[in-house]
């Protein structure tokens, strides 16, 4: 029984222990306050930045502020000394299309493209028919090398799709998303013109290379068939048929940035941590009544200014002489709102060794609540902490306990969840990468994508309270004795 007592007892005091705050800590997360966070986010989410379009003039005076920041904080310009690291990307005009069933040409206002890029010539395949895309419909089904027809759940988003995913994995060349109602047919044609027409990526599209995706009409779906709508969707003795389409688009090039901050470490310098948001948004809306400007104050304004935030009390610190062991990289990223693609020109083009990168702790819309959580209690999502180090999901709830004491919702985290949010934001760039990860989001609200996300609708006690959780992970995990254990995959 007394060494149990005693067992007992020097357990309490090592929890005890655990839970004290640093009070050095504390200290810098002091500095993260709603009156920086406001001010700089009234800059960065301002009329004047133009929504900060990817290679537009917003975006190019979004970075220019930040470089500046960062080096009034006396961060280091990693980058040949500069603050920012060139991300060349390609453009492309709205694709040309036609698509042929047969020898009929599909009317254009059937149909709606979803690609970038260009097709060598006329493209002809064999077309399959996929019903709702169900795994005992695609177990059976072979597209290795096809195109595929497929229905999609009323309401389903085509951006990271599952369905639309496992065709492609399972080797299809094309897609053809059918919709019966002529509602449902302009929701996705409206979606799909925000993913095709004016496009970025990293790659130069290159003839022959592209694989299609469509949105057709109830109409199209039949002709692609020849059969009515109805047998279609009773799955009635639907035949394979073939499917001919091109594609041609323009292409040229655009300059963007990514720009980094950089704070050297002590000890344990060779060591990374990275510290992500992405500060690029989705500029001005043409088709948008009264104000035309996304501002985009929570996606990813929020994000931008708590990463500022942050690097403004770890410079504080270290001017003081407590700065971290490890070093920590700054990083605000561009082109994520057109496909992660500044996070992954970084993680195929590094400044710093991934084999030397602890973690990436990606931030994206911490200013504002969904409507799951409109009563609840100080919150924020956490994604991806358990994915591939148990240290750091450890680390990052007792952190949490420690310091903030927030809400952590883990809905996202689950790795069936449809809306796949784990691949969604410039963290994902790093984990495939097998670097840990944490994503932390607030969740999607009314406002996103669209005009009213405005400064003043964000929580700037809440955002804080969130940067500052943010900050006392990356304190902790930069002064850690040991890096933290990557135990999955």
């Amino acid at each position: 029984m007394k060494r149990v007592i005693i067992f007992c007892s020097v357990l309490l005091i090592h929890n005890i222990n655990f839970a004290q705050p640093n009070k050095t800590a504390q200290k810098y997360g002091a500095t993260i306050t709603e009156a920086d966070l406001k001010e700089n986010l009234s800059i960065i989410a301002s009329d004047a930045m133009e929504g900060r379009e990817t290679g537009k003039r917003g975006q190019k005076m979004a970075a220019a502020f930040i470089a500046a920041y960062f080096d009034d904080l006396g961060l280091k310009g990693p980058v040949s000394g500069s603050h920012y690291q060139p991300v060349p990307l390609f453009t492309t005009s709205s694709p040309v299309v036609t698509i042929k069933a047969g020898l009929t040409e599909i009317s254009s206002d059937k149909y709606l493209s979803l690609v970038s890029g260009q097709t060598n010539g006329e493209v002809n395949l064999p077309l399959v028919f996929a019903g709702k895309g169900s795994d005992a419909e695609l177990e059976k089904l072979d597209v290795n090398g096809k195109a595929a027809l497929v229905f999609l759940a009323e309401g389903a988003s085509i951006r990271n799709n599952a369905v639309l995913t496992k065709l492609r994995e399972k080797g299809a060349r094309a897609l053809f998303v059918a919709v019966e109602k002529s509602d449902e047919f302009a929701r996705l044609s409206g979606m799909a013109r925000r993913f095709s027409g004016e496009s970025l990526s990293l790659k130069k599209p290159e003839a022959g290379e592209i694989t299609g995706s469509f949105v057709v009409s109830a109409e199209a779906a039949s002709q692609l068939f020849n059969t009515t709508f109805e047998k279609l969707k009773k799955a009635e003795k639907v035949k394979p048929a073939s499917v001919s389409y091109s594609i041609s688009q323009a292409v040229s090039e655009v300059r963007s940035e990514n720009i980094l901050g950089f704070l050297e470490g002590s000890d344990k310098k060779d060591e990374v941590v990275v510290v992500t948001a992405h500060y690029d948004h989705i500029g001005i809306s043409a088709q948008a009544e009264g104000d035309k400007i996304n501002n985009g104050a929570d996606d990813d304004g929020s994000g931008t200014v708590a990463v500022l935030a942050m690097a403004k009390a770890f410079s504080q610190a270290k001017k003081d002489g407590n700065g971290p062991r490890r070093s920590i990289l700054f990083m605000t990223v561009t082109g994520e709102e057109k496909g992660l693609l500044g996070s992954e020109y970084y993680s195929e083009n590094p400044v710093f060794p991934l084999d030397k990168t602890v973690v990436d702790l990606n931030i994206d819309m911490i200013g504002r609540r969904d409507p799951a959580h409109k009563d609840s209690p100080a919150y924020v999502y956490v994604i991806g902490s358990d994915r591939l180090s148990s240290e750091l999901h450890t680390l990052s709830e007792n952190t949490n306990k420690t310091y903030s004491n927030l809400v952590f919702d883990y809905l996202y985290n689950a790795e069936d969840h449809p809306d796949r949010i784990y691949y969604r934001s410039d963290h994902w760039n790093f984990a495939k990468k097998n670097i840990p990860i944490i994503f932390y989001f607030n969740g999607v609200h009314e406002d996103y994508h669209k005009p009213s996300d405005e400064v003043d609708k964000i929580e700037f006690d809440l955002l804080a309270l969130r940067a500052k959780n943010v900050f006392y992970t990356a304190w902790e995990i930069a002064n850690r004795d040991n890096r933290l254990v990557v135990d999955k995959k």
